[in-house]
């Protein structure tokens, strides 16, 4: 593909992301959360509907916003929270949900409907945490209990089905896989204590006399940081968003100066353009005519995501959440897009997955990013002020009950 094709491809992109607010904004009535128009917009300009822009035009500059997606994921997350009850919630309710897939995608096993068990095994265990992200923070939704508890909850199911996806689904196998899985983890640890191993005085005084300044030093050290750990992970046969992931929790550590306006400006670099390019590239990529000839494979993997994914929340959460931020729990918990894409391109790969399961699982990730978290900030908006945020906040203390 020449390179004027691509600025074409980047360009209808561009116009389709600079124009999803101003849909939301005619749209405001319906709670339209702007990933939904995101996608929806790649769907109408791909090449299944207008074939304006071909996904692989863009494809380079898709996977930096995945990168980004996971990297600001990895940044919100608080480790101290894994220290508290909410974290070993989160843990239990993963724990329950890969039970309950191993059992569900056996069954379809059986049954015939599914040759590629390991990757829709995890693919049912997975929360889109940075694909949330965004969502939550537009409707302040991050503070108090459900937010306390929501972070590790979906930061557990993105860490673990990656974890999965290095150790099963590698191409130079488990052992490898592993292997690399630990060597990824060395280095982000190393990155953590460098700075308080060395004497970094003049290096931290360069950064913070030009992190304001037109060098921009401490976000240009942040992409060096992003593209480091993602070629690390690519070059070790993992999947690129555990380097993102990584990237994200040792930033937060790691960065010198003012990281405050750090993340002003990874929000701006990552939602201002990266990332919304990733959502459209996810619409235009959508396999319309998979899903058109077996709508039901669709259907049953959105109540799977649901059923396997987000039920759980209901039972553990008995104590921490009232009633209905049990429910958002369950919506938010099984909102999934980012590792379906992964998961479905390796079961294609590797031959195992049929391709209407493939789109069927992309076509429900995308559905579940489309109406979970919209039902879940529909319940948040619904509210009524002063109403109890939950009976107890046992998060704060690791005297609470054990999970479950």
């Amino acid at each position: 593909m020449d390179t004027e094709a691509r600025l074409q491809a980047l360009l209808v992109v561009s116009v389709v992301s600079a124009a999803a607010p101003f849909a939301c904004a005619l749209l405001a009535r319906f709670r339209v959360p702007q990933v939904v128009v995101l996608i929806a917009g790649g769907v109408l300009i791909g090449p299944e509907v207008a074939g304006l822009a071909e996904p692989e035009a863009i494809d380079l500059v898709a996977k930096v916003g995945l990168g980004f997606l996971f990297l600001l994921a990895g940044y919100e997350l608080e480790l101290g929270h894994f220290r508290e009850r909410a974290g070993r919630l989160a843990v239990a309710g993963w724990v329950v949900s890969a039970v309950l897939s191993i059992v569900v995608t056996g069954l379809l096993a059986v049954a015939g409907l599914v040759h590629a068990f390991v990757p829709v095994a995890l693919a049912l265990t997975t929360t889109a945490l940075g694909t949330l992200l965004p969502i939550l923070r537009d409707n302040d939704m991050l503070g108090g209990p459900l937010g306390r508890s929501i972070m590790p909850a979906g930061a557990v199911g993105e860490f673990f089905p990656i974890v999965g996806i290095a150790i099963f689904l590698g191409s130079r196998g488990r052992l490898w896989g592993l292997a690399s899985l630990v060597l990824m983890c060395v280095v982000a640890l190393v990155l953590v204590w460098l700075p308080r191993l060395a004497r970094l005085d003049r290096f931290e005084a360069i950064s913070r006399k030009g992190e304001h300044a037109t060098s921009q030093t401490t976000l240009r050290l942040t992409l060096v940081l992003l593209f480091g750990l993602l070629v690390v992970a690519s070059d070790a046969g993992l999947d690129v968003v555990l380097g993102a992931f990584l990237a994200g929790v040792v930033l937060r550590r790691w960065a010198p100066g003012d990281v405050d306006a750090l993340e002003d400006k990874l929000d701006a670099v990552g939602y201002g353009f990266f990332i919304p390019v990733f959502f459209v590239s996810a619409g235009m990529s959508l396999d319309l005519g998979s899903i058109k000839d077996a709508p039901g494979r669709l259907a049953g993997f959105f109540v799977l995501l649901l059923a396997v994914r987000g039920l759980p929340s209901l039972f553990l959460y008995r104590h921490d959440l009232v009633p209905r931020q049990r429910v958002q729990m369950a919506l938010l918990t099984a909102t999934s897009l980012p590792l379906l894409v992964a998961l479905a391109a390796v079961g294609l790969d590797s031959g195992h997955m049929l391709p209407e399961n493939a789109a069927a699982l992309v076509g429900a990730g995308v559905l579940s990013v489309m109406v979970f978290p919209a039902l879940a900030v529909a319940l948040h908006r619904a509210a009524p002020s002063g109403s109890p945020i939950a009976t107890t906040e046992p998060q704060e203390s690791d005297s609470g009950p054990d999970p479950g």
